[in-house]
């Protein structure tokens, strides 16, 4: 009689430059929206964490914001997290986009990788909806060349597109594979250990986010300042939009209050299907001038 499968779990750290894909990958992973996604660079400010469930294995997905070079204080504090994470998670995937040239930043965070001796390291070329098939077999050369000059190579190299779906399922697998004996994590069927508040503040920046100037996205920050419920009526969630000047202010309310009620329009609907309720959504916007450097500030709105 054939023995059964060892369990298997662990963690594993999607990497990458700012905007490579990591939070798609990890949605699509999961199966469900743990991370909010953007086209904006640097949309991760916390590590997220999102849960695989098999009968045989559970991986325990973090995903974390971009490595970059950083130009204020929040930048470094987001560079310490993504550091304090690779040193503790089972295994790291770096998530580089078919679509794009291997370029320094990939080789700053594959060198970063290097510091991290206990993980399996692995690569993902993403985004290959983006990209020709003669694009997506030169970029698996180039980062397998990558990984061999920096990291001794690369434990898999494996390229897949979270928006269609292609090789999602082989992520999982290769991810799967490389996790240690053990026993579950977490309850079946627990998607993520985010609290409400915090996929709450996540989904309202994610649609401020969109469809702003280049300035703006990494001077928001949002904060749920009060969640109350009535007896008779829907949960009242109450929010602050942080934002580092005035004019800036302007531009996330915009004209007559349009802009805003657009973003409380968006943010809404993926917070009631977040919470399963009817929800009536209060936002605010202030400002604080200049929290990206501030260390209280940053302490104030959670970094």
């Amino acid at each position: 009689m054939l023995e059964p499968s060892p369990h298997r779990s662990g963690f594993a750290c999607l990497v990458g430059r700012p905007n490579a894909g990591k939070s798609t990958l990890t949605n699509a992973l999961v199966g469900q929206k743990v991370a909010i996604t953007s086209s904006r660079p640097q949309t991760t400010r916390h590590t997220i964490r999102g849960i695989l469930h098999r009968p045989d294995a559970q991986l325990v997905l973090v995903d974390t914001p971009g490595l970059h070079r950083p130009r204020t204080l929040l930048g470094q504090r987001l560079n310490d997290l993504v550091h304090e994470t690779l040193a503790e998670v089972d295994v790291v995937a770096l998530c580089i986009p078919a679509d794009e040239k291997v370029g320094p930043g990939d080789r700053f965070i594959a060198e970063a990788l290097a510091a991290a001796p206990r993980s399996t390291k692995l690569a993902f070329v993403t985004k290959t909806d983006k990209a020709s098939r003669q694009q997506i077999a030169e970029q698996l050369l180039a980062v397998t060349a990558m990984g061999d000059q920096l990291l001794g190579g690369f434990a898999d190299v494996v390229p897949a597109s979270a928006v269609s779906g292609e090789q999602v399922d082989v992520v999982a697998e290769v991810l799967l594979k490389h996790l240690p004996e053990g026993p579950r994590l977490y309850p079946d069927g627990e998607l993520t250990d985010e609290p409400e508040q915090v996929m709450i503040a996540e989904l309202v920046r994610e649609a401020a986010l969109e469809g702003v100037r280049d300035e703006l996205p990494h001077s928001l920050a949002v904060v749920v300042e009060e969640m109350t419920k009535p007896d008779d009526g829907p949960l009242r969630v109450h929010v602050w939009i942080y934002v580092e000047r005035d004019s800036q202010k302007g531009i996330v309310i915009g004209r007559g209050g349009a802009r805003l009620k657009d973003v409380g329009i968006r943010s809404r609907r993926g917070i009631e299907k977040l919470l399963g309720t009817k929800v009536h959504l209060d936002l605010r916007v202030k400002v604080a001038k200049d929290w990206q450097r501030d260390p209280k500030q940053l302490q104030r709105l959670g970094f």
